[in-house]
């Protein structure tokens, strides 16, 4: 049976002048930014993904199994999920991993919760293979809308309470939803179909989300179109952000606004906070600690952002918002900088694809932030997401 390493005992060896051999064999040991890779049962790793993006996934294949291990991005010391990857068209290996989730692939009958999973779904081209859907309302593909129309795709749905009885008539192998903090899936973790876990959307860094695509990749066999997609998405990223690099000017930026009666900012560690330092922004609330969002109060925001150059923010209504609107909305708004100087950019997310390429295609995304920051930058840029509010 193969030993579970640690840090410490790495070091601990290396002290003791283990031997060269040994030594050789700790970068694949270690080779995830997820931290220690275990194997279970008697099987050796063949190899690794070395993922250099994702802080909360590791991939390692064996020879009859993938071991895909998810940490937990809310208790970074603990892992959330490990799931058991085997070919279905194999009979199951004798020495599976005791705490793996097993989940035959490639899935046939797919219920995917979320949009941006589904937009994941389509551009590896294995649409035939999703049977259901949540909240379709919130999808913008025209393919998926079409398919849902035709009823080739069912529509199953809140996220928050799927219909069960129709995930369990479609015959689903496998469910896909975006995790939450202290949230369970209710019912559907009764049905015995595996309950993937995409918790993407915690990475730190906006090609650590486009990374998990390595492993969406094997969920529906298509590994290799999903590499090449993240490679290609990975180098114009770095282009653009090359390019941002080289500006000296970098203007004081805020980011989306109040609902109720708090401000959720991203926080400094967010993927949203990267991607905007990366487009040559100086973000205020970059250091605000975690990956997620933090709630202040309209007053702490406004304490600190109240003269920002710059106020970019999402929305997700038909009616397009307006500096009128926004005012309407929340009159102490007026008193922003940004508001009287007319600096504003808003992203409709329903009218847009912003949530549909957020996860494969950062690099989009970033390229429209530069355009907005530095538009000499980018000449003749048209805009694919945010825009200048109107009066």
């Amino acid at each position: 049976m193969s030993k579970k390493w640690t840090y410490g005992a790495v070091v601990r060896c290396t002290w003791r002048r283990i031997t060269r051999v040994f030594l050789l064999s700790l970068p694949l040991a270690l080779a995830c930014a997820c931290g220690v890779r275990q194997h279970g049962g008697g099987a050796s790793a063949l190899s690794a993904d070395t993922l250099r993006f994702a802080r909360n996934l590791s991939i390692t294949f064996y020879s009859d199994y993938t071991s895909v291990r998810i940490r937990d991005p809310w208790d970074t010391l603990r892992q959330r999920q490990h799931y058991v990857l085997v070919d279905r068209a194999r009979p199951l290996p004798a020495d599976l991993p005791a705490d793996g989730t097993v989940i035959r692939v490639p899935a046939r009958r797919a219920v995917i919760y979320t949009s941006v999973h589904t937009a994941i779904a389509e551009r590896l081209g294995v649409l035939d293979r999703v049977a259901g859907v949540c909240e379709p309302e919130y999808i913008t593909s025209h393919e998926v809308l079409g398919r849902i129309a035709e009823g080739r795709i069912a529509d199953v749905g809140l996220s928050t309470s799927p219909n069960v009885e129709k995930i369990v008539d479609l015959g689903a192998d496998l469910i896909i939803a975006s995790p939450f903090e202290n949230n369970g899936y209710g019912s559907a973790e009764k049905l015995g179909i595996p309950i993937v876990e995409a918790a993407d959307y915690m990475e730190n860094h906006p090609l650590g989300r486009t990374e998990w695509v390595l492993f969406y990749g094997l969920l529906f066999g298509t590994h290799d179109e999903a590499k090449a997609v993240f490679e290609q998405t990975r180098d114009h990223y770095f282009e653009l952000r090359a390019l941002a690099a080289g500006s000296a000017d970098r203007p004081k930026l805020l980011l989306e606004r109040k609902y109720g009666n708090s401000w959720a900012v991203p926080d400094g560690r967010s993927y949203i906070a990267t991607l905007h330092a990366d487009a040559g922004a100086d973000y205020i609330f970059r250091d605000v600690p975690g990956t997620s969002s933090t709630h202040l109060s309209f007053e702490e925001v406004f304490d600190r952002a109240g003269e920002a150059d710059l106020w970019l923010l999402k929305y997700g209504v038909r009616t397009p918002m307006t500096y009128k609107l926004l005012k309407e909305e929340y009159a102490p708004y007026a008193r922003f900088r940004a508001w009287k100087e007319r600096k504003i950019f808003a992203c409709n997310t329903l009218t847009t694809t912003y949530y549909d390429d957020i996860t494969l295609h950062p690099d989009r995304v970033l390229e429209d932030m530069i355009a907005i920051y530095h538009p000499d930058l980018l000449p003749g840029h048209v805009q694919r997401y945010y825009f200048p509010l109107d009066d």
